[in-house]
């Protein structure tokens, strides 16, 4: 088992970090542990002071600096001070920055490191998935394999809940506009192919407890809110909206010839890559909240109290 952290750092404050600054907050005090935690924020006239008050009120210190100006030396300055470093700084950072956050976590030599891979199974996806951001984390997870000086976790979340009912994404269209008369529900690939999601609020409570879990390190470690196939997806939508529910099926072909017309667009590439039924579902019953008898919600009590939001 690891020490106990005395200090942790949380890099961003975004929608993840927020939750995850929150239940470290309530669970450390729940646990009676005497862990300090820090927010790094992006200097002042960046970031909102709306946000920086709710956590200096959690009892959080914040720290203020630019991660994309910072060499790696600098920033491990910067992490060197703590037991804990949480990176919540995700893909809108840019290109390298989680490398960068990575090397500098390393360099530091804290005693745990949480890196930016709230997301689906980079191993199983692998190289070439057309999406170079995925490729970034794959490089991450193998920087952190190949020492054993620093403790890592890794927590796959599968695709944040929310992310489902977006109409940008393009899988489930209507479902939370109430003055919609029908609704799209369409299958990446097949209807027998899937995901595993979680919803942001229980993806910050899992990271808190499993950061302050010195059991697990030195691992993967996987949550789902709900593991299920586009055709459960469909029906799930229909008996929650009680609306109409259009199945539409977007073949493998289709979506690589949708993401040609426009082959720098994030989201169709992010079709593609999960059309391919790799690394994107896995088990409910083996996640962490499951062996751990941790609540969390499922997608017909997330789109239950999200209809008409």
């Amino acid at each position: 088992m690891s020490s106990p952290l005395s200090s942790v750092l949380v890099l961003g404050a975004g929608e993840l970090g927020l939750e995850v600054i929150q239940n470290l907050a309530n669970l450390s005090r729940l646990q009676q542990k005497e862990t300090s935690i820090t927010v790094l924020l992006r200097p002042q006239a960046s970031s909102s002071s709306k946000d920086a008050s709710a956590i200096e009120q959690l009892g959080c210190t914040i720290i203020r600096h630019d991660i994309a100006a910072l060499s790696v030396d600098n920033l491990a300055d910067v992490l060197k001070s703590y037991d804990g470093v949480v990176s919540c700084t995700g893909f809108s950072a840019g290109p390298g920055t989680q490398i960068k956050i990575t090397k500098a976590a390393l360099a530091a030599n804290v005693k745990r490191f949480f890196p930016w891979q709230f997301g689906v199974d980079y191993d199983v996806i692998g190289q070439g998935s057309g999406q170079s951001l995925f490729d970034e984390q794959l490089e991450v997870r193998s920087i952190l394999r190949g020492q054993s000086e620093v403790d890592w976790v890794i927590v796959s979340t599968g695709i944040f809940m929310s992310f489902v009912f977006e109409d940008a994404f393009g899988v489930v269209v209507g479902a939370k506009d109430p003055s919609a008369e029908s609704i799209y529900v369409r299958a990446l690939g097949s209807w027998d192919n899937g995901l595993t999601v979680t919803a942001v609020e229980d993806i910050g409570k899992l990271t808190a407890a499993t950061l302050l879990d010195g059991d697990v390190k030195q691992q993967v470690v996987y949550t789902a809110g709900d593991t299920f196939t586009y055709e459960r997806l469909a029906e799930v939508v229909e008996a929650v909206t009680k609306k109409t529910v259009h199945k539409e099926l977007w073949t493998r072909r289709h979506l690589a010839e949708d993401l040609n017309v426009e082959p720098g667009d994030t989201i169709r590439k992010y079709r593609v890559a999960f059309a391919a039924g790799k690394g994107v579902m896995w088990s409910k019953d083996a996640s962490y909240n499951a062996q751990k008898d941790i609540p969390v919600t499922d997608i017909g009590s997330w789109l239950s109290q999200h209809v008409g939001v």
